[in-house]
């Protein structure tokens, strides 16, 4: 194939906060595919919390991004070059190399979706890993039961947002999330949460306290520390939480204090358990078709916020950091 493809590479390692000074964007020439090979002209990239950690040059469950190389993540497009494997031009693909216009991709390592049933923005989010992570999270990891509270910390974001509306779907009692800011608390009482605060406006283990003063039976962790720590103080005896992600620790160049109270961990018997999607897969089917139900039933929704343009996707990254986000942060290429 001829023509440009534009990138984002990673040119340093950031210290803290990422500034647009730790990205490059690099123009390359499309490239063309080998045997097994298919090259795809990606629609819309993914920014999503993990990709922070990544930055680092440290061992984890992921390989670091390598400098002077683009980075990757979730991506959806049109196949424009190369058949194998049953992909040919013209399919929908979903696959991992994103930040980048133009991807080179093993036609084994992509997805075939059909763009009729959904937008294609959905299989990057509530039908994709976001939407998963949000399900498995709640009821194979915490297993969140009928009539029990769950509380979801960041629940504005993608998966937050996504765990409280499954918890209702699913019969929890109560679900309660915070968020950032009025809009974004607002939002949530307007998908079904029955109470969110803004954690800016006081203490989290107090505000909390107000809107479950029964007590926490499941907790879905995207935040960390005072979160954490006020959802630990809270949860009832066997509460469960699951360990999704901690933002708020992500930037830091000192450890946390919080959470200061892990004692109660052993009186009120708590499970704390982290968990990664890729564990499993094995509920995927089950997730779509349950997924799907509801949305075509009218009774899911969900946000997405929409940056344009490739050279735009570092800020969207930091965006992303920053909370400005409603739902989904997805670049559109």
């Amino acid at each position: 194939m001829s023509g440009m493809n534009r990138e984002i590479h990673l040119a340093s390692r950031p210290e803290g906060w990422p500034t647009p000074e730790n990205f490059r964007l690099v123009t390359t020439e499309v490239p063309t595919p080998g045997p097994g090979q298919v090259v795809v002209r990606n629609r819309f990239m993914s920014v999503d919390p993990y990709m922070r950690g990544r930055m680092n040059d440290v061992k984890s469950y992921v390989p670091p991004f390598a400098l002077d190389a683009p980075l990757d993540g979730g991506a959806i497009g049109e196949v424009v070059a190369g058949e194998a494997g049953g992909v040919k031009p013209g399919d929908t693909v979903l696959h991992g190399l994103g930040w980048r216009e133009y991807a080179l991709v093993d036609a084994k390592g992509v997805r075939t979706v059909d763009p009729g049933l959904a937008p294609v923005t959905a299989y990057l989010g509530v039908l994709g890993m976001t939407g998963l992570t949000a399900y498995a999270g709640l009821l194979d990891v915490a297993a969140m039961k009928p009539g029990e509270t769950v509380f979801v910390s960041g629940a504005a974001g993608a998966v937050g947002s996504m765990v409280g509306q499954i918890a209702k779907l699913r019969g929890a009692g109560r679900v309660i999330g915070s968020a950032g800011s009025a809009a974004k608390v607002e939002r949530l009482t307007a998908l079904g949460f029955d109470a969110a605060f803004d954690y800016h406006d006081g203490p989290v283990y107090k505000q909390l306290k107000a809107a479950a003063p029964d007590g926490v039976d499941v907790y879905f962790d995207n935040v960390g520390g005072d979160h954490l720590e006020a959802a630990i103080g809270a949860m009832n005896l066997h509460g469960r939480a699951a360990i999704c992600g901690m933002i708020s620790q992500y930037n830091a160049t000192e450890p946390q204090a919080a959470p200061r109270n892990l004692a109660l961990v052993i009186g009120k018997r708590l499970t704390l358990r982290g968990f990664l999607v890729g564990d499993h897969g094995h509920l995927r089917e089950q997730f779509v078709q349950e997924m799907a139900g509801w949305l075509r039933e009218g009774r899911l929704s969900y946000d997405e916020t929409i940056v344009d343009g490739i050279e735009q996707a570092p800020e969207a990254f930091l965006g992303l950091l920053r909370g400005e986000n409603l739902g989904k942060m997805l670049v559109r290429l």
